[in-house]
């Protein structure tokens, strides 16, 4: 998945609540469950959703899977939305400048 597919995988709601459960630590399904009304089975498969999307990680320990956030795709996420911050700052000074310049031509 690309850098937008992200920003649409961690903009869904329960995604973005383990998301943010994850941040204390890597933690199995069951644990994360836990804190949702859907199923299990549900929360494995936004679970799966965010490794496809390189949001989390996953390793087997015995019959346990545990799930952490991925550094390296939370990074990609980040240096997306710095991009829409910075573009949005020259949007917001070139109209600025633009609006002044039209404000002294009066």
């Amino acid at each position: 998945m690309d850098v937008l597919d992200q920003l649409e995988v961690a903009a869904e709601p329960t995604r973005r609540r383990l998301m943010h459960l994850l941040i204390s630590g890597e933690q199995t399904v069951n644990t994360l469950a836990a804190h949702f009304s859907a199923s299990r089975s549900a929360i494995s498969q936004h679970l799966r959703v965010l490794m496809d999307a390189g949001l989390v990680t996953a390793r087997k320990d015995g019959r346990f899977r545990y799930y952490r956030l991925d550094p390296q795709g939370l990074a990609q996420l980040r240096t997306l939305f710095d991009s829409f911050w910075i573009d949005e700052l020259d949007r917001l000074v070139a109209d600025a400048t633009e609006e002044a310049a039209s404000k002294g031509d009066r």
